[in-house]
């Protein structure tokens, strides 16, 4: 097949639409369902970032797409009981197979960036994996295949519309890309940089020079990632998982914010009062979802108010103060913290400092690399220079 007809572009309105391969056949097959031009977007952007992290770390890998970005990314190392429950995986009988631990951390990181994802695997999808996808909102998946009792699992998902695409492991694309906008043609070498390799981090500047082997696998998945963002963009990574991204935002430390404020929440869940958050048998779970990010925010009140408490919870609980949250976060430690380009301010690092980081990964040439560098050095923090640019548009 060299050409797909597709529901509709980027809108309802944007008509017709398709894809379409100027030589040879589409690299791609659909099982099931009709995807649309951003499904496909977030389906060839997603299965090149998994692709990547399994070639860099030589684990299975999946991703959660969200409107071109990565919302959760991760490769398949074993979770602890803590993760297993905060990522509500721990119900699961089939014993979790690399595949499906890595998809339960990548949907589980960010579960609000990640409702309605679109999800990538490296590896074939297996029973456990499918089991994990029934039950969350998802707009599809792609994978280079699948066992027989996932795909029959997948096709009655959405009422036998969910978009499941077998993705060609054998596919190499054209060294020159081009897109079009506004009627004008832009044409540029793909952005083949390798991500792959350890001599990424020999520039270290800083006085602390010291990068354990986990370190850098995880300053690799987020270099990785952040090549598939879009540009500003910052990405925190701990035990083999994205924690908190923050991409699209026109300055670097708002990016650092966001990125900052997301891995903050994913260590406030293993906090156990909020683990013991007494929610209703019945809620739904992206209600349960919202209910615990509103929770550990500073407007708490808006799920813990009479008459409203009632709706999620069996008892009301107590807030969670500034002081403890204060407290469980100072726990947080040995996070590898990413940039698409270089930091030009300390602030930067300043921020990453509060969300446990230990180690960096950024460009440098900035004019005020000494400042940023002279930071680091005052936290103990070890940066490496790569001097690769991801700029992703």
């Amino acid at each position: 097949m060299t050409e797909l007809e597709l529901k509709y572009g980027c809108n309802p309105n944007q008509k017709p639409s398709r894809v379409f391969m100027e030589e040879g056949e589409l690299p791609f097959e659909v099982l099931c369902g009709r995807p649309g031009y951003i499904n496909l977007l977030d389906a060839f952007n997603s299965w090149q970032l998994v692709r990547e992290l399994k070639a860099a770390t030589g684990m299975p890998a999946a991703a959660s797409f969200k409107h071109v970005s990565p919302a959760g990314a991760a490769v398949g190392v074993p979770m602890s009981d803590t993760l297993k429950k905060i990522y509500f995986v721990n119900d699961i009988k089939e014993p979790l197979s690399p595949i499906a631990t890595a998809y339960a951390r990548a949907r589980g990181a960010d579960r609000m960036s990640s409702f309605g994802d679109f999800i990538a695997l490296s590896d074939t999808c297996d029973l456990p994996t499918a089991l994990l996808i029934k039950r969350e909102v998802s707009d599809g998946i792609i994978a280079p295949d699948y066992t027989p009792e996932a795909l029959e699992i997948l096709k009655a998902k959405r009422k036998g519309t969910y978009c499941v695409l077998k993705m060609s492991t054998d596919y190499r694309p054209a060294p020159v890309e081009r897109k079009q906008v506004f009627g004008i043609t832009f044409e540029q070498g793909r952005n083949e940089i390798d991500l792959t390799s350890d001599e990424l981090f020999s520039n270290i500047p800083t006085a602390n020079k010291q990068l354990p082997e986990e370190a850098k696998r995880d300053l690799k998945i987020a270099l990785i990632t952040l090549k598939y963002t879009q540009s500003n963009s910052v990405c925190y990574v701990k035990d083999g998982q994205a924690i908190g991204i923050g991409a699209g935002q026109q300055s670097r430390i708002h990016c650092t914010r966001l990125a900052g404020q997301k891995a903050d929440l994913w260590w406030l869940r293993q906090c156990p009062k909020v683990m013991a958050l007494p929610f209703k048998a019945d809620i739904k779970r992206a209600d349960r979802d919202n209910t615990i990010d509103v929770y550990m925010g500073d407007e708490y009140e808006d799920v813990l108010a009479e008459g409203t408490w009632q709706n999620f919870f069996t008892e009301k609980p107590a807030p969670l103060t500034r002081e403890e949250k204060k407290a469980w976060l100072a726990q947080n430690t040995k996070v590898s913290l990413g940039s698409d380009a270089f930091f030009p301010f300390g602030d930067n690092i300043e921020r990453a400092h509060k969300s446990g980081v230990e180690y960096i990964a950024q460009a440098g040439g900035s004019v005020r690399d000494d400042h940023v560098i002279d930071t680091c050095d005052k936290y103990g923090i070890t940066m490496a220079f790569t001097g690769i640019r991801l700029f992703h548009h």
